[in-house]
C-alpha cells in the first residue's frame, strides 16, 4: 500500500494519518481487491507448478555435470523415517523461464508486466493460498496424516496452527507439501517477478537502470543456486527439523515473493542509476558473500557425503565425535565438522547470505528505508535460527556439542557473536 500510494515511502502513510489528512480506511479503500483475472492467473500459475513438480520427472540430472537430481532420499526423520524425494526444481525454473522469455520476444500471449499490473490483486489470491494450505495442513495433521510418529501436538491450538503438527504433510507417494510450497510456487516466482518489475521501469522511464540489473542478477544467482542444491536442502533445518504449518505455509505462498522482492519494487518507483564504483562494489558485495555462502554450504554437504574423507582447504578435516538417541530409542552416531568455514564460526554459511543480503539493499541506494528490510529481516532471521539450532543441537547432543563450542567458540562472526 505504501509502495502503490506514496511511491514507497512508509512514512507517507503515518504522517496522514497522524496529521488528519487521511484514515486508515481511506488508504485501505484505494487498495485494489481481488480480481477474476488476478484469480485466473494465480490459479494458472500454481497447477502450472505443481504439473511441473509432479508430471514431469527430472531429466536435468542426465546432461548436466554435477547436477543431482531424480529420486534422492532425505535426512532421517525423528521417528527414524526416511522419505524420498522427486527433485525437479531446476528443471521447473528452467521450464518456466524459457517459456516466459518466449512470450517475450515471440508469443506476446501476455505483457511481461503482468505481475506488476496484478500485483495488489494477486497479493489476495496468494494469501487465500497460504491460509487455506496452513488449515488443510492442521486438519490433515488431526484426521489423517502421512506419518503419525512424526506429528507434534503441545496442546496449543495457536502454537500448532502456526508451527504445524505434521513433520512431513504428503498427499500420495511424491507430493510432499514442504519441499513444493518451499521451492515452488515462491522461489521459481522471485526471478520473474524481478524480470516483470524490471519490464514496468522500462515502460514507466523508457530504460532499466543498473540498480534493476543488479537486483535481477545477484537474486537470480541465489535463486539458481537453491534448485541446482535442492537435493542438498533436503538436509537444511526447514525440511529437517520444522514441522508444517502457517509458519512455512503461509510464508512461502506470501512472506516470500512479495517481501523478498521489494528491491525491485522500489526500483519501479524510483529508477536508481548507481555510478560504476558504486555498482562494482555492490556486485562485489554480492558476490563474495555469495562465494562465502556456497563455499561453506559445500564443505559440511562434501563431509556429509564422504562420512569425513575428504579434504577441507586441502587438509584432512577435523572432526568431533558425537552420538545421539533418536525419537525411536536407536542410537546413532555423527561427526561435526571444525575445518574450514566450520572452523571460523559455527554458522559462517549466515555471514555469505548476509552479504548477499545487503547487497541487493545497497543497490537501491540510500533514498529510502523500504528496501533495506530485507537485511534487517535476514539479521534477524538468521541470529534467530542460529540461536534455535544451537538449543536443538544442544538438546540433541549434550556434552559432545559443549566440546564442539570449546572447539569453535563463535556463533557466526569471529570475536563478535
Amino acid at each position: 500500500m505504501a509502495c502503490d500510494q506514496y511511491s514507497c515511502a512508509l512514512t507517507g502513510p503515518v504522517v496522514d494519518i497522524v496529521t488528519g489528512h487521511a484514515r486508515l480506511s481511506d488508504i485501505w479503500a484505494k487498495t485494489p481487491p481481488i480480481t477474476r483475472k488476478a484469480a485466473q492467473l494465480y490459479t494458472l500459475w500454481v497447477t502450472f507448478q505443481v504439473l511441473l513438480y509432479t508430471s514431469l520427472p527430472d531429466f536435468c540430472h542426465k546432461f548436466l555435470p554435477g547436477y543431482v537430481g531424480g529420486i534422492q532420499e532425505g535426512a532421517v526423520t525423528p521417528a527414524g523415517v526416511v522419505n524420498k524425494y522427486q527433485i525437479n526444481g531446476l528443471q521447473a525454473w528452467l521450464l518456466t523461464h524459457l517459456l516466459w522469455f518466449a512470450n517475450a520476444h515471440l508469443l506476446s500471449w501476455f505483457s511481461p508486466t503482468i505481475i506488476f499490473d496484478n500485483w495488489i490483486p494477486l497479493l489476495w489470491c496468494a494469501n487465500i493460498l497460504g491460509y487455506a494450505v496452513s488449515t488443510f495442513a492442521m486438519v490433515k495433521g488431526y484426521f489423517f496424516p502421512t506419518s503419525a510418529r512424526d506429528c507434534k501436538f503441545t496442546g496449543n491450538f495457536f502454537y500448532n496452527y502456526m508451527m504445524g503438527i505434521e513433520f512431513n504433510p504428503r498427499i500420495g507417494k511424491w507430493f510432499d507439501f514442504k519441499l513444493f510450497f518451499n521451492g515452488r510456487p515462491g522461489i521459481v516466482a522471485w526471478t520473474l517477478i524481478n524480470l516483470s518489475f524490471a519490464a514496468k521501469q522500462r515502460e514507466l522511464h523508457s530504460h532499466v537502470t543498473n540498480a534493476m540489473v543488479l537486483v535481477n542478477v545477484l537474486q537470480a544467482i541465489y535463486v539458481i543456486d537453491f534448485f541446482w542444491n535442492e537435493t542438498w536442502y533436503l538436509k537444511t533445518i526447514d525440511i529437517c527439523h520444522d514441522h508444517f504449518g502457517w509458519y512455512l505455509g503461509w510464508g512461502d505462498c506470501v512472506w516470500l515473493p512479495y517481501l523478498y522482492t521489494l528491491q525491485g519494487l522500489y526500483l519501479v518507483y524510483h529508477p536508481v542509476q548507481l555510478s560504476t564504483p558504486h555498482a562494482v562494489g555492490v556486485l562485489l558485495l554480492g558476490l563474495v558473500g555469495y562465494y562465502i555462502f556456497r563455499v561453506a554450504n559445500h564443505q559440511k554437504d562434501l563431509f556429509r557425503r564422504t562420512d569425513g574423507r575428504c579434504l577441507i582447504w586441502g587438509r584432512k578435516p577435523k572432526v568431533i565425535e558425537c552420538s545421539y538417541t533418536s525419537a525411536d530409542g536407536q542410537r546413532h552416531h555423527s561427526k561435526l565438522l571444525v575445518s574450514g568455514f566450520w572452523g571460523v564460526a559455527r554458522h559462517f554459511n549466515y555471514v555469505g547470505d548476509l552479504m548477499g543480503s545487503l547487497a541487493y539493499c545497497l543497490a537501491c541506494g540510500g533514498g529510502h528505508l523500504l528496501p533495506y528490510f530485507y537485511i534487517i529481516y535476514m539479521a534477524i532471521l538468521l541470529t534467530h535460527r542460529c540461536l534455535r539450532d544451537e538449543h536443538r543441537c544442544a538438546s540433541k547432543y549434550g556434552r559432545d556439542w559443549e566440546r564442539y563450542t570449546a572447539a569453535v567458540p563463535y556463533r557466526l562472526l569471529p570475536g563478535i557473536f
